[in-house]
């Protein structure tokens, strides 16, 4: 299981939990696991989010591997400008 710590703009979709746990070992498979759990963070995970992995950011890549004690962040997407 992999613990997902989510950011204060979208814990409300998630019954206000700071941090949630899912079983998945890739970035694809944490998204999917927090759609089934709290379908609420649906429409904010498909406009777009960004997702942390042991201090890195991952811009894309569903496939890349997060490990069970990787430290797994998800925020609204991060724009620069």
């Amino acid at each position: 299981m992999v613990e997902v710590v989510l950011w204060a703009s979208l814990r409300r979709f998630a019954d206000e939990n700071a941090v949630v746990v899912v079983d998945a070992n890739t970035v694809g498979g944490v998204l999917k696991g927090l759609v089934e759990q709290y379908p609420a963070l649906k429409p904010h995970i498909d406009r777009g989010v960004s997702m942390s992995v042991d201090g890195r950011i991952i811009a894309s890549g569903l496939n890349e591997s997060v490990a069970r004690d990787s430290e797994v962040v998800l925020m609204q997407r991060l724009k620069g400008g």
